[in-house]
């Protein structure tokens, strides 16, 4: 019975075990399809959601990922002449691409153990660490762990923006996946190492790549980063202005403890992924990298303002034509259209940013050091000038200081490669590059360009050609020389010579018509107008705006390149950072004078050296090259200019003030002339002790064919006639033989009667008397009027007469007195008196002239004899005779003088004295 009860007992245990079992299983069942369901709705759901954030991506292919994940912004890099580094260019970024190869394997090391440990596993994407993420995004977790692999950020970096969103977190996960699919690990690793920000260099440049950090933090390549320095850069990226030692300024900041610890994770980190060893580690932790931090490096823009600005102008304008040319566009059109100037300076500019270009200039560094060494130091400026400006907020007038500025050019003539130049004193005071932007008159400069060679080309003068140094007035413009005088009859090469501005104004008179104008432009002066033509002072540097010193010396240079102009530039070529030329300079030379006319320019500026206004740059050079050049003044002083060219390079400078002031005239000595010789010439010793073939060639300017030294009459310039040679007039001078003197003609030099009044000769008229007259050889007035000279005013010339006006009236009698025994009387206040004749009358009336008198010679008669009477009449140019003056004369000899008295001796004496004689 127990038995019995015992089973049933037991029954019902295993009964309600076994319903308990199924009920609790079937719970279990249903929770865990329940789960299943959800798992799946939710993936479901997840994919769906993935789907409808990326439905709208356009999937990239291999090229456009390509494209995209290589183009990241890159510093472009300066280069001086022969392949020297000049530096950076300037740009918001600093940053240099560098092969996996070339980085130290402790770099990928460190960032892979930092950012990506699972890298060489994963697709791209790391599901378990993006639950997670999305996990801590959900609940708003404090702790974020990140859930991006070294791919996704790539990813985000160059093909999206920074963003917080699922639709990008979506696409980030879907092309770091297709990423993989292209690409090996090794090129997303050299990529991300290339894209990566790291801070701020030590001259607080932002810096972004291995090689760019590398270099701006420790001041070596990245394949030099030992194992501590290595740890440190890599622990960067995560917050590189938190962890970075420098400042916006380049100063180191005062706690970099942040830095450092961030180190210290790193190297851990390393060591828990084995790829270095305890003891490796331990080294790590006790090297110190705050002692070997970069000093700060001055930025190119730094060492070299103007010339890093003038290769940022130059590079941009080249590239700007190279894109358009690339687009069927030509040069001229970017001129005439802004808008589409615009365009291509956007793109070029952008490209010289970002582009990683390679810009190699023609500057010799050399040399160009020299320069600004030179004339940063230069004594003989001259002293500050005040100049004013009003206040726009209070109205009042500010005086405020300037210097002497100085710009200088060297280029080299057949190249017309600028090999360097001197942009100003002070970057920092005034940005203004004097040597290619400052606009000024170029004075006497202009001469030889604009007047003397044209002339020359066209036949209309040669060096031998006489002009007329004499006043010269069109309409109210009356030009006048530099010394304020006139020199008469003078040949274009004296003219040049001392740069007298009558001479050069009258031989463009001659040319006007023919457009020099046009020869400017061909020498690239392109800043003259064509309507300045019409100007007699352009002749003289009297522009509108002005020329640049690179105008004036590389047109100069046509004359060293026997007529031909080659355009100076200062880019030679550009590449990109494969080293693909985009563009390379190629020169095109453009012909403006013939051989003949340049090197009869060259032979007459080579007097300017020897004699002229330039004679004391020889005494400056240390040595001897075989140079021709002209010197520059403009108006009121205010520019001052020297251009010399020898068969290798030309060479100018100019100095004057920012706001147009006179320059002084003397100062420590030296004339403004002077200083800017001197300053001249120890340019060029500096530039000579660096490249002393260069600046000093063994060869001369050699003479073409077609040139013959010919004689010519110095009064005419042409070929000399009989009267020429008998009057010793025939001189000597070089002739492009297709322009040489005038044969055969003897009328331009006659034997004229003339009226010498002083220095000053007239034309005598047929009644003009003859004992007035001097006989003397001349040039025929008719040559006079081939100059246009004005002949009723003095000339002032031994060969030239000029018309003395007669007034058509008796000239007054003249005031005549006794004084100290002598006849004496006041100049004539008529013009046309030529002259006196003086009278003696004797106690019968008689009268005799006893003296011819010329206007000019004195005004005085001392030869009279005692008891006698004297007169003085006045003749004009017409012969007539004025009545006589007042009569004088000395008192009558004593008869019967004292015995022994000094009369007696006198009067002893006086009678062996012959009688006196009329003049």
């Amino acid at each position: 019975m127990e038995q019995k009860r015992f089973r049933a007992s037991l029954q019902k245990v295993w009964y309600y075990f076994s319903l308990t079992y199924d009920v609790v299983w079937n719970v279990i069942l249903i929770l865990l399809i329940a789960t299943l369901c959800l798992v799946c709705f939710a993936v479901g759901i997840g994919a769906g959601y993935f789907a409808f954030l990326v439905k709208d991506m356009e999937v990239p292919s291999h090229d456009q990922l390509k494209n995209e994940i290589y183009s990241y912004e890159e510093t472009s890099h300066m280069y001086f002449a022969d392949g020297i580094y000049l530096g950076q260019f300037r740009s918001d970024l600093d940053r240099e691409s560098v092969r996996l190869a070339d980085v130290s394997p402790y770099v990928v090391q460190a960032v892979i153990a930092t950012e990506d440990e699972h890298f060489y596993e994963h697709d791209g994407v790391v599901p378990k660490a993006v639950i997670r993420a999305i996990f801590q995004e959900v609940t708003n977790s404090p702790i974020k762990s990140g859930g991006s692999t070294l791919t996704q950020q790539l990813v985000k970096n160059q093909l999206l923006t920074s963003e917080v969103s699922f639709e990008r977190k979506a696409k980030e996960m879907l092309l770091a996946m297709r990423l993989e699919r292209f690409f090996s690990k090794e090129e997303i690793l050299e990529a991300y190492l290339n894209v990566v920000p790291f801070g701020r260099s030590s001259s607080g440049r932002n810096i972004a790549g291995i090689q760019a950090a590398a270099q701006g933090v420790f001041g070596v390549d990245a394949k030099e980063l030992n194992l501590a320095q290595a740890a440190f850069l890599a622990g960067l990226p995560q917050n590189p202005f938190v962890y970075t030692p420098f400042t916006a300024d380049g100063s180191r900041k005062q706690d970099i403890s942040a830095g450092l610890e961030r180190m210290k994770t790193v190297l851990y980190r390393m060591k828990r992924a084995g790829y270095i060893s305890d003891k490796q580690y331990k080294e790590a932790l006790a090297y110190d990298v705050t002692k070997h931090f970069a000093a700060p490096k001055p930025t190119p823009f730094e060492r070299y303002p103007f010339l890093t600005m003038e290769i940022e102008r130059r590079a941009k304008d080249v590239l700007a034509e190279t894109f358009a040319k690339r687009d069927g566009h030509k040069p001229e059109e970017l001129k005439r259209d802004a808008a589409l100037y615009s365009r291509y300076v956007g793109e070029a500019e952008k490209m010289l940013r970002q582009g990683g270009l390679h810009i190699h200039t023609t500057i010799d560094k050399a040399i160009y050091e020299q320069m600004q060494r030179v004339a940063a130091n230069y004594p003989y400026y001259g002293n500050e000038r005040l100049y004013y400006v009003t206040d726009t907020k209070t109205g009042k007038r500010i005086a405020k200081r300037q210097p002497v500025e100085v710009g200088a050019m060297l280029i080299e003539n057949k190249t017309g490669k600028i090999i360097s130049f001197v942009g100003g004193r002070d970057y920092k005071r005034e940005q203004l590059n004097h040597a290619t932007q400052a606009y000024r008159s170029n004075g006497s400069t202009m001469k030889p360009l604009l007047v003397y060679a044209p002339a020359m080309e066209m036949g209309v003068i040669q060096p031998g050609s006489i002009i007329p140094d004499l006043p010269l007035s069109i309409g109210s413009y009356k030009p006048k020389n530099a010394d304020g005088k006139t020199h008469g009859l003078v040949t274009a090469r004296r003219a040049l010579q001392h740069s007298y501005n009558i001479p050069a104004v009258r031989v463009y008179t001659k040319i006007q018509n023919r457009h020099p104008v046009d020869y400017l432009h061909k020498m690239g002066i392109t800043s003259v107008a064509k309507e300045e033509e019409k100007h007699p002072a352009l002749a003289i540097g009297g522009t509108n705006i002005g020329v640049t010193v690179e105008e004036n010396v590389n047109a100069y240079a046509t004359f060293a390149n026997y007529g031909s102009f080659v355009d100076a530039y200062m880019i030679e070529k550009i590449t990109d950072k494969d080293g693909k030329v985009i563009y390379q300079h190629t020169s095109k030379p453009v012909r403006v004078f013939s051989p003949q006319t340049s090197y009869l320019m060259i032979d007459m500026m080579r007097d300017v050296l020897r004699g002229g206004t330039a004679s004391s740059v020889r005494r400056y050079l240390t040595f001897s090259a075989d140079w021709a050049g002209k010197t520059g003044t403009s108006q009121d002083n205010r520019d001052s200019w020297f251009v010399a060219t020898n068969p290798n390079v030309t060479f100018g400078v100019w100095i004057g003030y920012d706001r147009p002031a006179s320059l002084e005239s003397r100062y420590k000595g030296f004339s403004y002339g002077q200083r800017t010789q001197l300053l001249w010439a120890q340019l060029m010793n500096a530039a000579h002790r660096v490249k002393p073939k260069l600046i000093n060639p063994s060869e001369r300017f050699l003479m073409p064919g077609g040139i013959v030294r010919r004689a010519y009459c110095a009064t005419s310039g042409f070929s000399p006639s009989s009267a020429c040679k008998k009057a010793g007039l025939v001189r000597y001078d070089l002739y492009n033989t297709k322009f040489t003197p005038r044969q055969g003609s003897d009328d331009y030099l006659i034997e004229g009667r003339v009226v010498v009044i002083g220095e000053h000769r007239y034309a005598a008229l047929e009644t003009t008397p003859e004992e007035f007259v001097t006989r003397e050889v001349v040039v025929n007035p008719k040559l006079l009027d081939q100059w246009g000279i004005n002949r009723k005013t003095s000339v002032g010339d031994a060969f030239v007469v000029s018309t003395l006006k007669d007034n058509g009236r008796v000239p007054a009698p003249p005031a005549a007195r006794l004084n100290d025994n002598q006849l004496v009387w006041a100049r004539h206040g008529e013009r046309d008196v030529i002259g006196y004749r003086v009278y003696q009358v004797s106690e019968t009336g008689k009268r005799q002239i006893v003296a011819i008198i010329k206007a000019g010679e004195t005004t005085s008669f001392s030869d009279l004899k005692p008891g006698a009477t004297y007169y003085v009449t006045a003749v004009d140019i017409a012969g007539r005779e004025s009545a006589p003056s007042s009569k004088v004369a000395l008192p009558a000899a004593q008869s019967s003088p004292p015995a022994n008295s000094p009369a007696s001796a006198d009067n002893a004496e006086n009678s062996e004295a012959p009688p006196s004689s009329s003049r």
